[in-house]
């Protein structure tokens, strides 16, 4: 099968190659030329025979929306167009109108797998019309891993189930690490426990809470075992504020994904305001020492001592 892919970056370029060891034709454009097969959006069309299926994946936004509209006026009917990116679910139905308008289809597709995939496969959550999924089939076929297709592809719905299915498979990624990152810190915290690394590893194989986030602590443990090469700043790509409000919207108690999202904030304050509040009120309750902005030491007061 022949496929146009936009977007030739850490994921993007791996992809194109893992398509290509499938033995498809694939024609990459990047704004990077260095990368890339085709000079330009046309002559990544050009290159593609009828009807063609061409992979968006750029970053979600903008430069998604504005792709699309430019692959409208470059394709014909019977043509079919992929966000892969982590659009925002309610982007893809305007993409579905743009598109459809001119006879072409649509399909958005979650990714997930990283920097990993190219080795080991990516999991895909597709939404669209069934006809337009099962056409990319091949494609699908090809970037998943080895083994049953259920295990690791899904046609999750219409337009837009897709991007919402790999939405909530990131909210639940925050919270998995946050649980991860909050047991590292006590076993690091306590002095019960002289091989954090160790200990971490032994939850490998056997334990309930195995996994592949686990396996990449333990291999970030191995290289750097108290983790002193990294600053304990986090930033948030978008999916887990976005799962956080759909949970509100629907009324769906969700208090792990929020707390994990809201971890990120905090990690981001070299001196937060909030705790500044909490030792304030603590010293004004109750008289408990707090620590002055520029001094080392505690200050006296006095009264309950409690809480």
């Amino acid at each position: 099968m022949e496929l146009g892919l936009i977007g030739l970056g850490r994921m993007g370029a791996n992809m194109r190659e893992r398509i290509r060891r499938a033995g498809h034709t694939v024609v990459g454009f990047d704004h990077h030329p260095e990368v890339s097969d085709v000079g330009s959006l046309q002559e990544l069309v050009d290159a593609l025979s009828t009807p063609r299926a061409v992979w968006v994946m750029v970053p979600a936004g903008d430069p998604t929306r504005t792709t699309v509209a430019e692959l409208a006026d470059l394709l014909q009917p019977g043509d079919v167009v992929v966000d892969g990116g982590n659009s925002r679910y309610t982007d893809d139905a305007e993409n579905d109108r743009i598109l459809r308008e001119r006879g072409i289809g649509y399909v958005d597709c979650g990714v997930s797998g990283g920097v990993w995939g190219l080795e080991v496969g990516y999991g895909l959550m597709a939404g669209g019309d069934t006809e337009h999924v099962e056409r990319l089939m091949p494609i699908f076929d090809a970037l998943r891993p080895d083994g049953p297709r259920d295990e690791s592809f899904v046609h999750a719905g219409p337009v837009g189930a897709g991007h919402y299915a790999k939405m909530v498979h990131n909210g639940i990624e925050y919270g998995l690490m946050q649980a991860y990152a909050e047991g590292y810190e006590l076993l690091h915290t306590a002095d019960v426990v002289t091989d954090v690394p160790g200990t971490v590893k032994a939850w490998s194989r056997g334990t309930v809470v195995r996994s592949w986030l686990l396996d990449l602590l333990v291999k970030a443990l191995e290289h750097d075992p108290g983790l002193t090469e990294l600053e304990g700043y986090v930033d948030d790509s978008g999916e887990g504020r976005w799962t956080v409000q759909e949970a509100i919207d629907h009324a769906v108690p969700a208090p792990a994904i929020t707390a994990a999202v809201f971890a990120r904030f905090a990690s981001r304050q070299s001196d937060s305001p909030a705790m500044k509040a909490v030792a304030a009120l603590r010293n004004e309750f109750g008289g408990h020492a707090v620590r002055a902005a520029e001094a080392a030491g505690p200050s006296s007061g006095t009264g309950d001592t409690r809480a």
